[in-house]
């Protein structure tokens, strides 16, 4: 050892001699006490001015550390972390430092010493631990400077460092997230030990963030935002996953804890697709054999890991998106395989049979999947009928029972479907004598002589039944066989039987939680119970009886039953109508007493630990009861059936007025928002068919204003042409002489200018009309826009006038431009006579002028043509607009007639709205003249409106 080397002038002496009696030397004198060589060694470490000295020291404190605990860390404390923070530079002083601190506040060396140590030593260890971790949490600051040495890459720094950091978690862990969450980086510098390539260092680097992240949803999240899950999942499959070792345990447990009662993070942990990651986990082969201890502790934590993400208590949005992913990416396939292997130990059966019962809960389409699972047998056999036949199998462990019960539980959880096909296994017309089916199954635990079969088979009917009206009729109809030669008897009929035989408290228990099930809510079944004349008098006879500690819940139970009947009787039975049962409550038991035995169930010890969660764990078969489902009707009708049991009778018709008031009240509100909803959905339509028709219109708009462009070219040509032939005229006067100007020459020309004078005036008034067709389609326009609000019958009458005279305008026009197009010939004919008979042969100017005269009145007529084909095609589009119009009328009809409906009915609303507030207002009323405060909607509006008026001198 380095401590016999030690040789200072004038002290080598005295220092041989000193460690030598620290460390059990033999010398001559009296032997100086552990705190006084504990003391000396602490002067020594405080005032040495040599490295070396130092380091000796603390390595002799550190070697006392574990056999001398509580002296060295009263006296040495102070010192070590003085040491710590002056001696940065030695990592070898450190080292010893942070050991020797770790020994002194670790309490791991009395948990291993617990099988040799009595209880007190090993409470007064943790006494000590946690008196010295107080003492070094005194300053914060000592976990910043521990949180710095972690950075350190000295494996003898950093390594003791971690299981110091470790040990003052344990021991005062709330008090140290504090500090570490609030420490710059604190977080991320302990999330570095992960990448550390030195394994020792990073395994317990998780043992350290394990206690880091133990009940702090905070550093939950900042340790997942630091890429924790993909580095821990990595981790877990280089070291083999299932078949790996210690690490993937501690690698489950740290995602487990950052995972459980943290939404964030499970959001986080879907969202990174590290669901899909978890498959392989799962890929079991045929060989099951030879599971190693480790393997199933690391499969537990798997399946555990599986059930956090679809925990019950999770928000019901979040658990259906992971059901949903699980089911997409195979898991929920993966899971069913195993629970079809052989050879897999029953523990983690057990575990994987909660595990899918928790995938499948309240999710359609896994439920589905998980009803065409078969087993492997032959013939394959649904994988429901195998878990059942455990279930109801004596010889099965009694976890695995529950388990089984569990899954069918959530089989059924708000499956509809999936009741209804199990009821329908137990119904005459579908039972198939060659096979097994699930309700054959239940019957027979139901009645057999085991009385936790009993109870799981009536659990399992009740939640086949659970709010299904539909499922508790058809089940009245199950007949059961009970020997030869006797009639079948009503499956309600063999529960009541059974119940008045006196058997175990157990199977009463579960009978009585079914029937409570079957018949509430239920009239029907109500009054096939109270058929039975034996039912009442033994459930009042239960009643009344003063039995037992053991019996008072079954008392309760059939205070329960009995109330059921009462609340809802349709009164049906005239020997069992409502009045005449709280009269034979009052006479046989006492509205008092039935209150009181009412109040048994809820009373019970193990009622209260029943409605903590869905899932059936009891820690001893005795103690099987209460199921989840049930607590919640019990809860939901204990109070119902107390005030109902109190209720006179007048009472009781009062209120059968004001629920069948109600009820009509409700459902005339139910037709009315569904009738609004509809309408709605056609204004939506129309408004929808508005926007289309407006697109429409303006299309047309734009078409009529391309029109427009085309008549004023049409009618710039016309003048041109017009001007032509006026100077064609004046050639022709000029020509012919004085001779023909008051002939007939004269008189063809001054045809022809008052034709083209009409003409002209046909043009004016073609362009009128275009006009008179814009501001139809204007009127048509704001006519839709207004299509949701009421119209006259006028409009309609004055816009099919203006249609019918654009029709005759039409009409007129094209009549006039057949005569126009006869006379244009006639007088070309003419023309061309009177410039035959007036030319001569030798003349060469008239030739020319005959020749220009006619290329002219080609001319014309090419643009008389034109003029007559842009006629055409204008009345064409103006057809066109005639047929838009007549749609946009017909569509207009159509929306003013739907309207004038809708404000039919929505007065019709308002007046039943109307009604509903004078009830309302009569009611306060009564609560005022009750001396009740209520708050009318006019002191309400008033206060509105003076906070509005101070914002608004405030603004």
């Amino acid at each position: 050892m380095r401590i016999g080397l030690i040789c200072v002038p004038g002290l080598g002496r005295c220092r041989m001699n000193f460690l030598r009696g620290v460390m059990g030397g033999q010398t001559a004198g009296p032997q100086p006490t552990e705190a006084e060589t504990i003391q000396k060694l602490c002067d020594r470490v405080a005032s040495s001015t040599l490295l070396e000295d130092r380091r000796d020291a603390v390595r002799a404190l550190k070697s006392l550390s574990k056999k001398y605990r509580k002296e060295v860390g009263r006296q040495s404390m102070d010192h070590l972390i003085n040491i710590l923070q002056t001696d940065r530079t030695d990592s070898e002083i450190l080292g010893y430092a942070l050991d020797t601190l770790y020994n002194v506040i670790s309490n791991d060396e009395e948990e291993e010493q617990d099988e040799s140590e009595d209880e007190n030593a090993q409470k007064q260890g943790d006494d000590l631990g946690t008196l010295f971790t107080e003492k070094f949490l005194q300053d914060p600051e000592h976990i910043t400077l521990l949180l710095t040495l972690l950075e350190e890459f000295d494996f003898h720094v950093r390594w003791p460092g971690v299981k110091l950091l470790t040990a003052l978690l344990k021991n005062q862990g709330i008090q140290v997230q504090g500090i570490v969450l609030v420490s710059p980086m604190g977080v991320s510098r302990l999330m570095d030990l992960l990448a550390d390539s030195r394994e020792v260092i990073r395994n317990d680097g998780l043992l350290l963030l394990q206690q880091l992240t133990k009940g702090n949803a905070a550093i939950q999240k900042i340790v997942a935002f630091e890429n924790a899950f993909e580095r821990l999942l990595d981790i877990t499959i280089e070291e083999g996953s299932s078949d790996g070792g210690i690490v993937v345990e501690d690698c489950l447990l740290l995602l487990v804890n950052l995972l459980k009662n943290n939404s964030s993070n499970q959001n986080f942990f879907k969202e990174g697709s590290y669901i899909q990651r978890m498959k392989p986990w799962f890929e079991v082969g045929n060989d099951n054999s030879g599971w190693s201890a480790q393997k199933v502790t690391n499969l537990h934590l798997m399946l555990q890991l599986v059930r956090v993400m679809v925990s019950p208590v999770n928000s019901p949005g979040a658990t259906a998106s992971c059901q949903k992913c699980m089911y997409q990416c195979g898991l929920l396939q993966q899971l069913c395989t195993i629970l079809m292997a052989t050879g897999v130990p029953a523990d983690i059966l057990t575990e994987n049979i909660n595990t899918v019962s928790e995938v499948i809960r309240g999710s359609q389409v896994n439920q589905d999947y998980f009803a065409s699972v078969n087993a492997p047998s032959n013939p394959p056999r649904p994988a429901i009928v195998v878990l059942l036949m455990s279930m109801v199998n004596e010889r099965q462990p009694f976890v695995l029972r529950c388990a089984v019960l569990y899954c069918f539980q959530c089989f059924l959880y708000r499956n509809q479907k999936g009741q209804g096909e199990i009821v329908a296994t137990l119904l005459p017309s579908t039972i198939d004598a060659n096979s097994i089916s699930a309700g054959q199954l239940l019957c027979g635990g139901l009645f057999s002589v085991d009385s936790h079969s009993n109870w799981c088979a009536a659990v399992a009917l009740a939640h086949a039944l659970q709010d299904n009206l539909t499922q508790k009729e058809q089940l009245l109809r199950v007949q059961l066989a009970t020997s030869l030669g006797k009639p079948p008897v009503s499956l309600l009929q063999q529960c009541t039987n059974i119940l008045s035989q006196g058997s175990k408290v157990q199977t009463r228990v579960g009978l009585l939680m079914l029937l409570c099930t079957w018949i509430s809510n239920c009239p029907i079944a109500v009054t096939h119970f109270l058929h039975n004349q034996d039912n009442v008098p033994f459930l009042t006879a239960q009643i009344s009886e003063n039995l037992g500690e053991d019996e008072r819940l079954v008392q309760g139970l059939c205070a329960l039953l009995l109330g059921i009947c009462i609340y809802y009787n349709d009164n049906s039975l005239e020997n069992y109508t409502k009045e005449k049962l709280k009269q034979l409550i009052e006479k046989r038991i006492g509205k008092e007493n039935f209150v009181e035995k009412l109040g048994f169930i809820t009373k019970h010890e193990l009622y209260s630990r029943a409605a903590l969660k869905p899932q059936p764990v009891f820690p001893s078969p005795e103690q099987m009861l209460f199921d989840h489902e049930f607590t919640r009707l019990v809860k939901e009708l204990e109070g119902l059936i107390t005030k109902a049991v109190h209720k006179s009778s007048e009472e009781d018709k009062k209120e059968e007025e004001v629920k069948k008031t109600l009820e009509q009240h409700d459902n005339i509100v139910t037709q009315y928002k569904e009738l609004i909803r509809e309408q709605d959905a056609q204004i939506q339509e129309l408004k929808e068919k508005v926007v289309s028709m407006t697109t429409h219109t303006e299309q047309l708009q734009a078409t009529v204003s391309q029109q427009q462009s085309q008549i004023q070219q049409h009618k710039d040509q016309y003048n041109i042409l017009k001007l032509k032939l006026g100077k064609e005229n004046q050639s022709q006067s000029n020509n012919q002489g004085d001779t023909q100007v008051n002939g007939l020459q004269t008189e063809e020309l001054s045809q022809l200018r008052e034709q083209l004078e009409e003409l002209r005036r046909q043009q004016t008034l073609l362009q009128t009309q275009l006009s008179e067709k814009d501001a139809v389609i204007d009127s048509l326009k704001s006519a839709t826009q207004a299509a949701e609000g009421p119209a006259g019958g006028s409009d309609n009458t004055e816009l099919l006038q203006e249609l019918e005279a654009l029709k005759n305008q039409v009409q007129s026009h094209l009549a006039e431009i057949g005569h126009l197009k006869a006379e244009r010939q006639e007088l070309q004919r003419r023309a061309e006579a009177a410039s035959s008979d007036t030319a001569h042969p030798s003349d060469n100017s008239s030739d020319a002028a005959k020749a220009e005269l006619e290329s002219r009145l080609a001319a014309q007529t090419s643009e008389t043509e034109k003029l007559k084909e842009s006629r055409s095609e204008l009345e064409k589009q103006l057809a066109s607009a005639t047929s838009t119009v007549a749609i946009l009328q017909t569509e207009k009809s159509k929306l003013q007639t739907e309207v004038q409906e809708s404000k039919k009915e929505q007065d019709d609303l308002l007046m039943l709205l109307a009604d509903q507030d004078q009830k309302i207002h009569s009611l306060k009323q009564k609560l005022k003249d009750l001396g009740e405060t209520v708050e009318d909607e006019d002191d309400i509006d008033a206060r509105d409106q003076t906070s509005d008026e101070e914002d608004e001198d405030e603004d």
